[in-house]
């Protein structure tokens, strides 16, 4: 986030930054609550009601955070919740493709170590100057964000295409 526009340039981008992760939390994370809960539709309504408000109460924490370490623990809830639901798959009490939790873990993975290496400032602490521009921690955070993209949409694609195909039991 290298400019020349001064503190209210770099408060604006940085907004932009974090609404952008939220929706990239938001919209991924959808597709994983409604084929995790696919044989229960009211269950499954009133958690994806319950992630979208959680998800405007995260956007305002990230947005009106006062550090970078306040501002990717806000990120917390929003994984607490995928990862209660990643649970009921890994658990045999959601459903799912079988592949697809693995890809669903690496992508929160590669999303944590991104976070993480972006409020540490890994590696321009260590040589100031130096990674101004090129390699720095905000940019190895993106590159690592993208990658984990990668594997939700392989997560997603196999849940999608194993809907085609499921039946959900009888009661």
């Amino acid at each position: 986030m290298n400019h020349h526009g001064g503190a209210s340039v770099y408060h604006r981008l940085l907004t932009l930054d974090m609404c952008g992760i939220c929706l990239v939390n938001t919209l991924g994370a959808l597709p994983i609550i409604y084929c995790t809960l696919l044989c229960h539709p009211y269950t499954r309504s009133l958690a994806l009601l319950a992630y979208t408000g959680l998800s405007s109460y995260v956007i305002f924490c990230a947005v009106s955070a006062h550090s970078n370490i306040s501002r990717l623990c806000s990120f917390a809830w929003q994984a607490a919740f995928r990862f209660f639901f990643f649970y009921l798959r890994w658990a045999g009490l959601g459903s799912g493709h079988p592949s697809s939790l693995r890809c669903y873990l690496l992508m929160d993975s590669l999303a944590l170590l991104g976070g993480v290496i972006n409020i540490s400032r890994l590696p321009e602490r260590l040589r100031p100057g130096k990674f101004d521009y090129w390699c720095n921690s905000h940019q190895i955070m993106h590159v690592l964000v993208v990658i984990s993209i990668l594997y939700l949409h392989w997560g997603v694609t196999s849940d999608l295409t194993w809907i085609s195909s499921y039946p959900c039991p009888l009661d």
